[in-house]
């Protein structure tokens, strides 16, 4: 995962980010619709979309059906605007930056589905997913990691997938093996650009 020039992996992985608020605007396009967003300093690739993020996005085929989505670490909110097009689409933008969590409802206002952010403590307990769409902090450290992906994987709907797009070089197989030893299915989905999108499946009871 990168970062834009001068910032640090600190300021998106805090509440509130004590960098400066120094607001742009971004654009990418996905099967021939354009995207613009508000991003800022202290939020996660802040300058530009993350290259992992657009793999992520052009590796995957977007849900088809109605559900209950989740984007997990959702910065400033690509995926979620992205899978909020469907306006039968509940899409959950979780994230512990407030600054990221403002931004991207401000991004999703006119989106066709329904968006709701919050903090991770925010989320219902009982709330189960359809699917989860990640591009995880691998920099807060392994031990963080693992304890991020315990947390809410478990969280899946019988049946649900998960879709996390990981730097090769910064494990995305060993997080893959690990997965796969916590009894998730996990499948090599797609590689580009030096990432790997990992398929994480919950096999029904």
């Amino acid at each position: 995962m990168s970062n834009g020039p001068g910032e640090q992996p600190e300021h998106y992985f805090s509440e509130q980010p004590a960098v400066d608020d120094r607001e742009r605007t971004i654009g990418f396009e996905l099967d021939g619709v354009e995207y613009e967003l508000t991003t800022s300093t202290g939020v996660f690739s802040g300058n530009r979309l993350d290259p992992g993020t657009s793999v992520l996005l052009h590796k995957v085929v977007l849900p088809e059906e109605p559900g209950v989505f989740l984007d997990l670490g959702c910065g400033y909110g690509p995926i979620t605007k992205v899978l909020a097009q469907r306006e039968d689409a509940e899409v959950w933008a979780v994230d512990v930056n407030r600054r990221a969590l403002d931004l991207t409802r401000r991004n999703t206002a006119d989106v066709p589905g329904t968006v709701r952010t919050a903090a991770p403590e925010d989320v219902p307990a009982d709330l189960r997913f359809d699917e989860i769409w990640s591009n995880p902090p691998i920099k807060v450290g392994k031990e963080a990691l693992h304890e991020l992906l315990d947390t809410w994987l478990p969280r899946l709907k019988d049946g649900g997938v998960a879709w996390l797009v990981v730097s090769k070089h910064l494990g995305a197989d060993s997080l893959a093996r690990w997965l796969a030893e916590r009894g998730w299915a996990v499948d090599k989905h797609a590689s580009a650009k030096g990432y790997r999108v990992l398929r994480v499946d919950r096999v029904a009871a």
